[in-house]
């Protein structure tokens, strides 16, 4: 088996993409000594730059085919304190696809202990870059785009999809 075709069975599997482990940066950590919630976007973003990868949508389609990708919404929750040291590890669920969208739940967790700090729901367009307008995913990526979302169909849907901000009920 190729690594291409390893990696390929990795992504189709029935189970969240996994980022690789990731180590805060000094730079990151606030004046409550934690990390700052700015940065839990950057790993997010990272993580997700790793699925993309996977999926043919990175910088080289970007560069190839004209197309890319932009965040049109997103809701983080904050959920336990990172610190400086914790090795983190973000976990996607591909919840939902379409033509021109992508729809992902994901999970940033300590990555030796294996307990929740954050999670982060977003709404991906797909890109005309030359038109800088949405535009629908070529059909050889959408094919991946619909395997993933298909594989991920049968994962149990973590709490907190789709959750909105409110204050809570008494």
């Amino acid at each position: 088996m190729t690594r291409e075709a390893a990696a390929d069975e990795l992504l189709l599997r029935p189970a969240p993409f996994l980022s690789s482990v990731m180590q805060i940066e000094p730079q990151w950590i606030d004046y409550n000594a934690h990390l700052n919630m700015a940065y839990y976007n950057v790993m997010f973003d990272r993580a997700i730059d790793e699925l993309w990868l996977k999926l043919g949508i990175g910088p080289g389609y970007m560069k190839a085919r004209n197309g890319s990708t932009f965040t049109a919404e997103c809701h983080v929750r904050y959920l336990r304190e990172i610190h400086l040291g914790d090795p983190v590890q973000v976990s996607i669920l591909l919840v939902g696809a379409d033509e021109k969208r992508l729809h992902t739940f994901e999970e940033l967790r300590h990555a030796s202990e294996g307990w929740l700090s954050a999670t982060s729901e977003n709404m991906t367009i797909h890109i005309d870059m030359i038109a800088r307008k949405t535009a629908p995913f070529p059909p050889d990526i959408r094919a991946r785009i619909k395997a993933v979302a298909n594989a991920h169909r049968a994962i149990a849907r973590p709490e907190g999809i789709g959750r909105k901000i409110a204050m809570p009920s008494k």
